[in-house]
């Protein structure tokens, strides 16, 4: 056996300190800065993941995003991209992008921990003419607040010393080079000299700059996601009014939408991901009508065990029954699995004592081959509708692998069939027709 080739040798650093700074390389940093990279500005990318910055050094993307792979080689030969694991790192560089995690605690409560750990790393070695930009998603009055604990501790006039924005991300998953340079740029900048120094920055990737307050893009970017999030809740119960009244879901949608100026109804499926199931509760925390967005997560969240009630109530007790759960990322052909149902959905499943096989191509996690999770199986749930999960090609794996009385569980309707619930050989036979 041949050797493996060697790690391609990292290239030389253009000359000069960076431009930007983008601290956070994962799903939203990373790509951002390998696209300021791309664009002629020198870039410095910081995590503290070495796994991350492990497989960068290595000339690999850790996580897969529609031609960032070809964006790296190339920012690499070009010598425009560079790496750090420290946050203070990022004071080389006169912009500072922040692109961390922002979660909610349980107690819906947003949490300012990361965002304020990374400031606080970078306090002592501000100096004039630095410019830190918020990217991640946050809650209403962050930027602000972010604004005012620098001029607290290190008395900088915000806007004159140094400069505050909020620039949020709104890019999908999977999407990221084809809307980077096209999606609207919302600029919520700490009074107007940190807006134009955030549109100067940001302008580079190409794309419309609008100019807004920091709580007016605060507002922006949660409320794209819960609209986002409320907009599949309503397919969702949909789906449970259904398997009540013993009607078809999809026939219903259908009925909605067919030629009606004022339809528009979703399909269900199993909604998730983090920045839907999370995003909510930085309205709710402070909410007027406190209860409403739970409700809209309580919907999302109780599909897992809609469907496998759904299932006991056609094959009655599931414990040692084989269910082949096909589906681990929480979004069609993309290798992210954060905060995805399928998790959840497993997790149900197990509780009821069935021996559960998985299989998802695109997932980092290990899963089965798809012909080995469908063998003998009595119970099949697409989990994930992606596209080696839907259409025919996937009923006749089904019905080649699974047993004869196989139940087929669909709520995405992936495989064509028009019912959320379906036995083999009837899944063969709509899904034909």
């Amino acid at each position: 056996m041949s050797p493996a080739p060697p790690d391609p040798p990292l290239p030389a650093a253009a000359p000069g300190p960076p431009q930007v700074a983008v601290i956070g390389l994962g799903r939203v940093g990373l790509p951002l800065a390998l696209s300021f990279a791309a664009r002629g500005v020198r870039t410095l990318g910081i995590d503290k993941d070495p796994a991350i910055t492990e497989a960068l050094r290595a000339g690999r993307m850790p996580f897969t995003e529609s031609g960032t792979q070809e964006l790296l080689d190339r920012v690499w030969a070009e010598g425009r991209f560079e790496l750090a694991d420290r946050a203070a790192e990022a004071a080389r560089a006169r912009d500072i992008i922040l692109t961390i995690g922002t979660p909610s605690l349980s107690h819906i409560e947003s949490d300012l921990s990361q965002v304020r750990a990374v400031v606080d790393d970078l306090l002592p070695l501000l100096v004039p003419g630095h410019g830190i930009h918020l990217r991640s998603t946050i809650a209403p009055g962050t930027t602000e607040y972010v604004a005012g604990y620098i001029a607290k501790r290190r008395n900088l006039e915000v806007g004159a010393d140094v400069f505050v924005a909020h620039a949020p991300e709104r890019i999908a998953a999977g999407k990221f080079l084809a809307e980077i340079g096209t999606l609207p740029c919302i600029i919520g900048g700490v009074g107007e000299a940190s807006g134009d120094r955030a549109a100067e920055v940001f302008s580079a990737l190409g794309a419309p700059i609008v100019r807004t307050s920091p709580v007016q893009a605060e507002l922006a970017k949660i409320w794209t996601n819960i609209l986002r999030y409320a907009t599949f809740a309503l397919p969702n119960l949909l789906m449970m009014d259904c398997e009540r009244y013993d009607a078809n879901v999809f026939e219903v949608i259908e009925l909605i939408n067919r030629d009606y100026p004022r339809g528009g109804m979703a399909l269900p499926g199993l909604t998730a991901g983090t920045c839907l199931r999370k995003d909510f509760a930085f309205s709710e925390e402070r909410s007027n009508a406190p209860g409403m967005l739970m409700a809209v997560s309580r919907v999302n969240e109780s599909v897992p065990l809609f469907l496998v009630e759904g299932i006991k109530r056609r094959l009655g007790s599931i414990a040692d029954l084989k269910i082949a759960v096909l589906g681990l990322t929480f979004k069609a052909d993309t290798d992210d699995e954060r905060d995805s149902l399928s998790f959840k959905l497993i997790r149900l499943l197990e509780r009821e004592l069935a021996d559960v096989a998985i299989s998802d191509p695109h997932a980092p996690s290990p899963t089965q081959p798809l012909q080995e999770a469908l063998e003998d199986a009595d119970v099949v749930i697409i989990a994930t509708n992606h596209h080696a999960f839907s259409g025919p090609q996937i009923v006749r794996a089904i019905v080649s692998g699974a047993r004869r009385d196989c139940l087929v569980v669909d709520p995405w309707n992936a495989s064509g069939t028009g019912q959320v619930f379906a036995y083999a050989a009837e899944a063969s036979v709509l899904s034909a027709s």
